[in-house]
């Protein structure tokens, strides 16, 4: 591979990740190759394998690509103590995450991918537990927030921050997965911020 100025190296991994997204979604991970990802992005096969060692590498390269243009505007709602009551922290963030994953088709694509189009067979079959880590820092994330809301007296004295973590948790995944593995799942996007509103309410001091 001809040598390239870091802008130029810089730019052609980006595409390559960009159009291995786009195939994968269309193909399905399994069913993409190498080949068909170096034709959509413009490139030889010994291109790629300057950048990523495997199909794998690859595929992780893509998920951290996309997995940070949603995480920072939502950890920075999370995290950031701009919010006097924890709960609302929590409101806030899930809003923006779906907000996101609406308006965001490159962030769709990716949980389309990982949920509906990703076979965990073959050279895949040990990657599954990595791909969940995201939604492992999810619930780690709220567990501490629910915490700190029942420190601060937001929180109903009778429940408890783990099992209400776990169950924000598994709110927020079902939802997501309804929302992106099938149709049917579309009319809720105009439901979700009151649903949210719901689950903290139920939470609330």
């Amino acid at each position: 591979m001809a040598r390239k100025t870091k802008e130029e190296a810089a730019k052609t991994r980006k595409e390559i990740i960009d159009a291995a997204r786009r195939v994968f979604h269309k193909h399905g991970v399994v069913r993409s190759t190498l080949e068909k990802i170096a034709k959509e992005a413009g490139v030889t096969r010994g291109a790629i394998y300057w950048y990523f060692k495997n199909k794998t590498e690859l595929f992780f390269a893509m998920r951290e690509d996309v997995i940070e243009t949603m995480l920072v505007p939502v950890d920075q709602l999370l995290l950031t103590n701009q919010f006097a009551d924890p709960l609302d922290a929590i409101e806030a963030s899930l809003n923006e995450f779906f907000r996101v994953l609406q308006e965001c088709p490159v962030v769709r694509e990716l949980f389309e991918i990982m949920i509906s189009r990703c076979e965990y067979v073959d050279e895949f079959s040990r990657v599954q537990e990595e791909v969940g880590r995201p939604a492992q820092e999810f619930l780690e994330k709220m567990v501490r927030i629910y915490q700190l809301a029942a420190t601060k007296g937001r929180m109903r004295k009778d429940l408890d921050p783990l099992v209400m973590a776990r169950d924000t948790w598994a709110f927020t995944s079902g939802l997501l997965y309804r929302l992106v593995s099938c149709q049917l799942g579309q009319g809720l996007y105009t439901e979700i911020a009151g649903m949210i509103q719901a689950h903290i309410a139920l939470r609330r001091a």
